[in-house]
């Protein structure tokens, strides 16, 4: 995954792949932000624009309730 390119994707479109690496690869928020040196600002930046945020208990960016 390359950090650049998701920078440039539409924010569903990386919300979409975060997941999947969390189900698949990565078993917590940390883990996924250092595998792919990820700028873990930016990326929760992101996903809170578009009404999202980490849930721990599932690993996954959730709709904010």
């Amino acid at each position: 995954m390359d950090r650049f390119l998701l920078q440039k994707l539409d924010s569903h479109m990386v919300l979409s792949i975060l997941n999947e690496k969390l189900r698949l690869e990565c078993d917590s928020l940390t883990a996924l932000v250092s595998r792919y040196e990820l700028d873990s600002s930016w990326l929760m930046g992101s996903m809170a624009q578009i009404g999202y945020r980490y849930d721990p208990v599932s690993n996954q960016f959730k709709p904010r309730a």
